[in-house]
């Protein structure tokens, strides 16, 4: 059997679908990555980063235990919908100390899990065989599970999958992953890639967070205006060179305030957590400082970002430039574009091949 925690094969970057050779793509799923192992009638749930996620979900336990064959491990995602979409604020929710709320929640709105890839057989390790032969025995194992378990739809027509990247948005998902057929699983190495929405947007520049490293910038906080005219935060960017976070410190020193002057001056003094309040908590962030400096709103800066969860980002922008020509009050949420919406229950029944 493998070795516990196992890291995850990765995926790398790609700006389009790769051609020649035999590719694979599946949807990227937008949930928490999971390497699940049967053995001796008991089942594991593993994080990427090797946690133990076994109590948080109770119903896919259940589920686990009737489907997979003893000295079995397979990799997958496990995901939550809410009204046909995906919801990572929800998978979160799980990550709770109370049992008894776990409980509740699993029952209020079940997990799902989506498996891509089969680790082990019948107690032997597969990670030195190909993909195909992976996949092939993978469908023979589990094609016939059922809900909350799926495998994964794929294909290996690349127009497919160019339909699948546009329309898969609209059910939460972050885009495409591309895998080579002749590729043995390589844990922990980024031998996969993966193709996401790329989007800009012109945002107001509303505060900082240090980096942990010291007295340099880490982050900036952003903000956009709605119809009304209230400044709401949306998340933060980084992805900035060492040089650029110390020359950061200088230029943002002229435009801080204090937090009666700002906008969100309330929030500064707050350690609980609205749902657009920047520095609140999270299961994710406990421990760590998310204290953030005030600024003026007079900035602008354009950022790189893939999706918009709700109100907010769903992950950390990336600073393209500085936007001199735009007025902050300009920066407002109609620049977000509105993805058609596409049932999360039609994406799980595709047909694979």
């Amino acid at each position: 059997m493998l070795d516990r925690p196992l890291s995850p094969a990765l995926a790398k970057p790609a700006k389009k679908l790769p051609v020649g050779g035999q590719w694979v793509f599946e949807p990227k799923w937008d949930g928490f990555r999971a390497i699940v192992r049967k053995q001796d009638g008991g089942v594991i749930i593993d994080s990427r980063s090797g946690n133990d996620l076994t109590r948080y979900f109770p119903e896919l336990v259940r589920s686990l235990r009737d489907a997979l064959p003893d000295g079995c491990a397979v990799d997958g995602e496990i995901v939550i919908e809410v009204d046909g979409r995906l919801s990572f604020d929800s998978l979160q929710a799980r990550l709770h100390p109370a049992q008894s709320r776990i409980e509740r929640l699993a029952g209020e709105l079940p997990a799902a899990m989506v498996i891509f890839d089969l680790l082990a057989h019948d107690g032997r390790s597969l990670l030195d065989e190909p993909l195909r032969a992976r996949r092939a025995l993978l469908d023979d194992v589990l094609g016939a599970i059922e809900p909350p378990l799926w495998l994964t739809p794929f294909t290996m027509d690349a127009e497919a999958a160019q339909s699948w990247f546009t329309q898969l948005e609209g059910a939460g998902l972050d885009g495409l992953i591309a895998k080579d057929l002749d590729a043995p699983y390589e844990p922990g190495v980024r031998s996969f890639l993966k193709l996401k929405h790329r989007r800009d947007l012109d945002t107001v520049v509303c505060g900082f967070r240090w980096h942990k490293s010291g007295d340099v910038v880490g982050s900036l906080m952003l903000g956009l205006y709605d119809d009304d005219g209230a400044l709401h935060y949306i998340g933060a960017c980084s992805s900035f060179t060492a040089k650029k976070r110390s020359e950061l410190v200088g230029l943002l020193e002229p435009y801080r305030c204090a937090p009666a002057d700002h906008p969100w001056g309330a929030w500064a003094e707050q350690s609980g957590g609205g749902e657009r309040m920047p520095g609140g908590q999270s299961r994710w962030s406990a421990g760590k400082d998310l204290s953030w400096v005030p600024v003026r709103p007079e900035l602008v800066a354009e950022i790189a970002y893939d999706q918009f969860q709700g109100p907010r980002l769903r992950h950390l922008g990336t600073f393209v430039r500085w936007r001199p020509d735009r007025e902050p009050r300009s920066c407002t949420f109609g620049q977000v574009p509105e993805i058609d919406p596409y049932p999360l229950d039609a994406v799980l029944r595709e047909q694979p091949g």
